[in-house]
């Protein structure tokens, strides 16, 4: 009966993540089409669902471990939200959810009433607001407070009653959105996030009144906003106009660092929401530059689960998957960029000097349109970046190899051996022992005094690396070359392929190709017009 008083248990907690799992599969569709703030990519419902999912799924292992308190399935309640938690509102209700949590945990008995109805609004209501860095009304925290507010005065009512009060005051608050939020107007509906809460607390009431969860959930009444002219709404997707990605993970780190890192995403970009706490952080941002706010994670602490999502997802650039397989690389030359793109690898010209950034190979890896790729990154220094953006497109369901190509040759030699028509692993380990049967050397201009491996340099001097390691220094560029590959060939080598950098001039191109066949007659040789800056000549061998 919805006058007694609601016994608050675990199984209460594990029925309330039910029936909101179950509202909001019925729902995410349409939810989905409400999303047009702060982003119109159409994918709030579907975040929701995904953070109640995980949500549920703790609460279902902490149940089925043993019997568990009410305060610990509230815990694994919002510490499966906090894990699991997608998008903006998927981050927020998380925050909802712990704050929840704190109050069932506090509570020193079994029945919960009007009284803890109206707190446990109240905490989720607050710590939603403290997430945000810069709050916006009209939106789903604005339907939280407002049916907190609203229970100030049933604490002597059920628990059941309370949430009757508190669900007609999240509806009227969503209804009220579109004259809170312009975007919201111009687009005829009310805020999807606001509308994922109302079916979550109907979901409380539910699980209080003992209802039993159904396998489909029925209609929703507020789904679209009422059409002032009495049609069905339609909602009018605005241009977005915003950062370029969305950046979320999980971190591991201490309140002071999470103080430091929200200052700094809040200058990266908006929609800045970090919630948690005792260690364990979700953090949540919409920036141009994916690579920075990954990397102010790095600062604070371990980030982990590293997810970066287009938001544009509607602009003519952005093709879906396809089921095919391409290679990406990353190449210092325009020569190289033309080699590579002659053999159908999708190429990211890299600045001189400066690393490429997540954000950007993960914008390549999309220029693919594949469902597998195999990632090149030319160089020690981009390897790591390779690696956090392969994870990323991981996450988005694509599937990925990086090859730790450590030079240009390398990725030569692995772009030789790529066959699209074998298994994907094949063609990796193919390529990956290609690439590591190529050794490399390079030649570059000493920009400072220094001791070397190879004898001290001064600035202009000719430094001759081979596998990385200096071992010849030298007042001229064909000596030096001449000498890491008289040594690389002293043990052997079939095929030498030379990259000529955008400095070096076509008579000494000439003169070292010609010493190279008369000296290694057996070994043959392939010249190519790199053009890149830095780095006068690249060799690889064979």
């Amino acid at each position: 009966m919805a006058s007694e008083p609601a016994v608050l248990s675990a199984e209460v907690v594990r029925d309330w993540a039910r029936h909101a799992r179950v509202g909001l599969v019925a729902a995410r569709d349409r939810i989905d089409a409400l999303n047009v703030f702060p982003v119109p990519d159409g994918d709030t419902g579907t975040n929701l669902l995904l953070t109640v999912e995980s949500a549920a799924a703790s609460v279902d292992t902490c149940c089925a471990e043993g019997r568990p308190s009410p305060a610990e399935a509230a815990r694994a309640l919002a510490k499966g939200a906090l894990l699991g938690a997608r998008g903006n509102s998927g981050v927020i209700l998380s925050q909802i959810l712990r704050g929840c949590a704190e109050v069932v945990s506090g509570t020193g008995n079994a029945v919960l009433d009007g009284r803890g109805i109206h707190r446990l609004l109240a905490r989720g209501a607050e710590l939603a607001y403290e997430a945000v860095a810069h709050p916006v009304e009209g939106t789903i925290l604005t339907v939280i407070r407002e049916a907190a507010e609203a229970t100030s005065g049933q604490q002597a009512e059920s628990a059941v009653n309370a949430m009757d009060v508190a669900i007609r005051a999240a509806e009227e608050a969503l209804a009220r959105t579109p004259t809170m939020l312009e975007a919201l107007r111009q687009a005829g509906v009310v805020d999807a996030g606001g509308q994922g809460l109302v079916l979550v607390l109907e979901a409380l009431r539910s699980a209080l009144a003992g209802a039993p969860v159904p396998d489909v959930a029925d209609e929703h009444p507020f789904l679209m906003a009422p059409d002032p002219e009495g049609g069905a709404a339609v909602a009018r997707t605005p241009d977005y106009r915003g950062p370029e990605f969305e950046v979320m993970y999980l971190l591991r780190a201490d309140d002071a660092a999470v103080t430091a890192l929200r200052s700094t995403l809040d200058g990266l970009g908006d929609s800045l929401v970090v919630v948690g706490g005792d260690g364990l952080w979700n953090v949540h941002v919409h920036v141009d530059d994916a690579g920075a706010a990954v990397e102010a994670g790095i600062a604070a602490g371990e980030p982990h689960r590293i997810r970066i999502t287009h938001l544009a997802t509607g602009r003519p650039d952005v093709a879906p998957v396809a089921a095919t397989r391409r290679v990406v690389a990353v190449a210092h030359g325009p020569g190289t960029r033309r080699v590579l793109e002659e053999a159908g690898v999708v190429v990211h010209s890299a600045q001189p000097r400066v690393r490429p950034s997540t954000a950007e190979l993960l914008n390549v890896i999309d220029q693919a349109h594949s469902a597998e790729v195999v990632l090149l990154p030319s160089d020690s220094d981009t390897t790591a970046v390779a690696e956090v953006a392969a994870e990323q497109a991981r996450a988005q369901g694509a599937r990925i190899a990086v090859i730790p190509t450590r030079s240009i040759v390398q990725t030569l030699a692995a772009v030789a051996v790529h066959d699209p028509e074998v298994a994907f692993e094949e063609d990796v380990i193919a390529m990956t022992r290609a690439a590591g049967a190529t050794r490399y050397g390079a030649v570059t201009i000493a920009s400072r005094a220094a001791l070397t491996t190879a004898g001290p340099c001064n600035p202009g001097d000719v430094l001759g690396l081979v596998d990385g390691d200096i071992v010849a220094v030298s007042g001229d560029i064909q000596e030096a070359v001449r000498a890491i590959l008289a040594g690389m060939l002293a043990i052997g080598g079939e095929l030498v392929t030379v990259v000529f950098g955008a400095e070096e001039e076509d008579v000494q191109r000439r003169e070292l190709v010609e010493w190279l066949e008369r000296t290694f007659p057996l070994v043959e040789v392939v010249a190519l017009d790199g053009g890149q800056p830095l780095w006068p000549v690249i060799v690889g061998v064979e």
